[in-house]
């Protein structure tokens, strides 16, 4: 077998702060077994800006193998200091509230919280081609690896409509063991002739917890363009729990950028998201790519390029009715996505997702939209909407594998010029292609 030969860097890159801790205060907090917010300068009184001092206490967390935990009842506020608060250990926010201060911004392209691992991303060398459905690959890894494999030259997803747009390089995301092994569950879906660029991001074997917390976003008020924010959670790291976490907005006014997700998982697998309020954002719109007006999506939820990632028992203040608000969550590039006893606006896949399942659960007026591979199955699940499920018309309608539909109700929204569809897929702008095995309604 071939060996692995490759180039280390680190995996988003980390800016080291720490304020001063005497050798004294590091040991009783080893001794203790985790760091407070206020042991390193919060104030937490809602007012002063704590961003620093919360930077530092995870930096000096991240260097010692501590828990950080919030302090009981604090109030921390976080300006739009372009500084980002690298976690690398378990947290636990409590019952601490945090007010992320949108309206001025530095860097709206900066997390707030980046929760990455300590493992360095490396280059494989090697590996020029891939088949659909391959086992193997010829490389042996130091431990089980999330591969993300691109070929420049082919180009997918090729959008129609307002937002059109000449398409996407060939990606593809999948998990190897040490062998080279392709797990079954995260098959290799394209065929690549060639790979223009390969890379593999070690997993963490253990689990990382973020817990609790009370958080307000006060809504940017930048001009209503594709600008996209990301001023809230990063979720960069393999095997990641999130729990009790709820997320507010505040401000909205006439006009704003559109957000990426307050939880924005990327290149990552195994990742939980429980017990999660979370909120809607106004919907704005701009001039689209077709130089026509276009309602820009927002979001609080996305995923890119994630495996096996899963909300279970997750809500939404707002109503999911309410058509002033975008849908919830948006997804590129996924595998594996669950919905368990949620209640949504919406579920949505743009640029394809491998197996998805949506169960005991409420969506509301944008329904399912997708388009992928796999089996999709939604059951125990009521909805709220024009259509039921709507394969993109703007991505071409297209749904290669199984569409299982059991024990659900359907409770469509009528207008003059609609009526209720079940399975949508439109010939306005592309003919549809639903290339799967069955249509199966129990």
């Amino acid at each position: 077998m071939n060996k692995i030969f490759y180039l280390c860097f680190l995996w988003p890159a980390a800016f080291t702060f720490a304020q001063s801790a005497s050798e004294e205060d590091i040991q009783i907090f080893k001794e203790q077994g985790f760091i407070r917010y206020s042991d390193l300068g919060a104030k937490g009184d809602g007012t002063t800006d704590d961003i620093d001092a919360i930077a530092a206490t995870h930096d000096l967390a991240n260097q010692h193998g501590l828990q950080v935990k919030a302090d009981a009842g604090a109030t921390y506020y976080i300006s739009g200091k372009d500084r980002t608060v690298v976690v690398r250990t378990d947290t636990d926010f409590g019952s601490a509230s945090f007010i992320i201060d949108d309206t001025q911004v530095e860097n709206h392209k900066a997390y707030v919280f980046l929760i990455n691992s300590s493992l360095q991303l490396f280059k494989p060398v090697g590996i020029s081609t891939l088949k659909k459905n391959q086992k193997k690959i010829d490389l042996s890894f130091p431990q089980p690896c999330l591969i993300t494999v691109t070929n420049s030259e082919r180009k997918h997803y090729i959008r129609f409509g307002r937002n059109q747009n000449q398409g996407s390089a060939q990606t593809d995301v999948f998990i190897v063991s040490k062998d080279g092994i392709v797990d079954t569950n995260t098959p290799i879906i394209w065929d690549f002739d060639q790979i223009t660029d390969i890379t593999a991001l070690p997993i963490d074997e253990e689990n990382l917890s973020i817990t609790g917390g009370r958080f307000t976003t006060i809504a940017n008020q930048a001009e209503s363009q594709y600008n996209y924010h990301v001023r809230g959670f990063g979720i960069w790291r393999s095997n990641v729990v999130i729990e009790n976490l709820e997320h507010r907005i505040t401000g909205e006014g006439d006009h704003g950028a559109p957000y990426r997700g307050f939880i924005h998982v990327s290149d990552s697998a195994n990742v939980t998201v429980k017990d999660y309020i979370l909120t809607g954002h106004k919907t704005y719109e701009t001039i689209g790519a077709a130089g026509l007006p276009v309602s820009m999506g927002t979001y609080d939820i996305s995923l890119t390029q994630a495996l096996n990632v899963s909300f279970i028992n997750c809500s939404q203040t707002n109503d999911i009715r309410d058509t002033r608000y975008w849908g919830i969550m948006g997804s590129n590039y996924c595998k594996n996505l669950v919905l368990d006893h949620c209640t949504f606006s919406r579920f949505d896949a743009h640029k394809g997702v491998a197996n998805a399942t949506i169960k005991n659960s409420t969506l509301g007026h944008m329904g399912i939209n997708a388009i992928g591979t796999g089996t999709f199955t939604v059951e125990n699940t009521t909805i709220y909407s024009r259509r039921f499920f709507n394969l993109r018309a703007d991505y071409g309608s297209t749904w290669q594998g199984d569409l299982f539909i059991r024990d659900c109700v359907f409770v469509p929204t009528l207008s003059e010029n609609s009526s209720p569809v079940l399975v949508r897929g439109s010939q306005g702008l592309r003919a549809p292609d639903f290339s799967g095995r069955q249509l199966c309604m129990l």
